[in-house]
């Protein structure tokens, strides 16, 4: 494992929608907000240091929601990081209604999307939204119509590029007739990769592939695991490797890990910059 001040230009480029490019590894802001993803942070101010020491790292990737709070991560976001940089690419999402702590239900109908991401724009201080995701699809509301709506929008000018989490690749294809997706996101890591299929075509395609929960290593990371063993020999974190593994399985992904402290966040950042052998990434690849 290598040092550098910007570490997270170690994990490489991809231009997500052909147009924006990122370094790969990034910054997930749910764990910003309080306890059940509700609410305030305990230490607001830690969280502000967070976002700004993300930028001093090299991570020019944010990822975000409306539902994350609500609304507090995305406030964070603009006191933290307002003005943007140039090369300052948030994504945020739209879709997921919130009750209360740990509370999470769906609604895509077209009215409630608009207003999210009205609010959205407001929230984060801009006048776009770089990557506007669909936090999940409703159910009870035809694709077409919540997806259109979106491109809609994006044809006004209020979205840049259009993303889904947590689908299949039916899904895609099913919202790619009403707007182009360039980003997924799913739960996907070392030890659930239940995704494989959607990260394949998402390759396939140069779909952004931004895998949620990517520390989850499981049984792996326990002592005498190979995660551990491996980690020992590179004088890293397990942590670390099962970052180092997502950022080589495939160019197309996007792993954004969160964290609500400084000290883990630069723990975190400086997995870019674990390489990898093949030997060793075939042997964590076969043991999960």
């Amino acid at each position: 494992m290598t040092t550098t001040t910007r570490p997270a230009e170690a994990s490489g480029q991809f231009a997500i929608g052909g147009d924006l490019t990122v370094n790969r590894l990034g910054y997930g802001t749910m764990q910003l907000t309080g306890e059940g993803v509700w609410g305030d942070p305990r230490d607001p101010e830690e969280a502000v240091r967070v976002l700004r020491r993300a930028v001093e790292l090299g991570v020019n990737f944010f990822d975000t929601a409306d539902s994350y709070g609500p609304f507090v991560a995305e406030l964070l976001i603009k006191k933290a990081l307002r003005p943007y940089a140039d090369d300052l690419v948030i994504a945020t999402k739209a879709g997921f209604t919130r009750q209360g702590p740990g509370l999470w239900t769906p609604v895509g109908r077209p009215e409630y999307l608009r207003q999210q991401v009205e609010l959205s724009l407001r929230h984060l201080g801009v006048e776009r939204i770089d990557l506007l995701q669909l936090h999940r699809i409703d159910p009870a509301v035809p694709v077409a119509d919540q997806v259109g709506e979106l491109a809609l929008m994006q044809r006004e000018g209020k979205i840049r590029h259009i993303g889904l989490s947590e689908v299949s690749v039916e899904d895609v294809e099913e919202a790619g007739r009403s707007a182009t997706i360039v980003s997924v996101q799913n739960l996907y890591n070392l030890a659930h990769r239940d995704a494989e299929p959607l990260l394949e075509y998402s390759e396939a395609n140069n779909i952004a592939f931004i895998p949620w929960f990517p520390l989850a290593t499981g049984e792996l990371a326990a002592e005498g695991g190979p995660l551990a063993a491996a980690a020992k020999e590179h004088g890293a974190t397990p942590s670390q490797l099962a970052l180092a593994w997502l950022l080589r399985r495939s160019p197309v992904m996007l792993p954004i890990p969160g964290t609500s402290t400084v000290a883990h966040l630069e723990d975190n950042v400086a997995a870019a910059t674990v390489q990898l052998t093949d030997t060793e990434f075939d042997a964590l690849t076969r043991a999960a």
